[in-house]
């Protein structure tokens, strides 16, 4: 089965910067859009950030607007630049594609990416 892979997790200090990878296109998945989740132990999952395939319209939670950024390019690769990183940043972060909006992005139960791990050590 087609699935979306993440890649670029990693370690990083505070207030530092990370960029992950997915490998996601309309084209493979359909749907409205992609979103970047991620998951810390003990939490339930969050949806940090979403993009729209037609016109690249995007999506942000409050925990990380103005930090972070989701992009695409002509390559079927969609990216979540993450800047200014804090401790409470770290989690597994998964790519979803396929999914649609409704005031947040709604993923897709099935195109899940593996997940990637984020540390961000104090």
């Amino acid at each position: 089965q087609v699935r979306p892979v993440e890649s670029g997790g990693g370690v990083v200090q505070t207030g530092g910067s990370l960029r992950l990878s997915c490998a996601a296109s309309r084209r493979a998945f359909g749907g409205v859009g992609m979103g970047w989740i991620r998951q810390a132990p003990g939490n339930e999952r969050e949806v940090v950030a979403g993009l729209r395939w037609s016109d690249d319209g995007t999506y942000y939670s409050d925990s990380v607007k103005g930090r972070f950024t989701i992009s695409r390019d002509n390559a079927n690769t969609v990216y979540l630049q993450m800047n200014s990183l804090k401790p409470e940043d770290t989690a597994v972060y998964y790519c979803n594609a396929g999914g649609h909006f409704s005031g947040t992005y709604i993923p897709h139960r099935t195109f899940w990416g593996r997940g990637t791990q984020v540390t961000v050590s104090s």
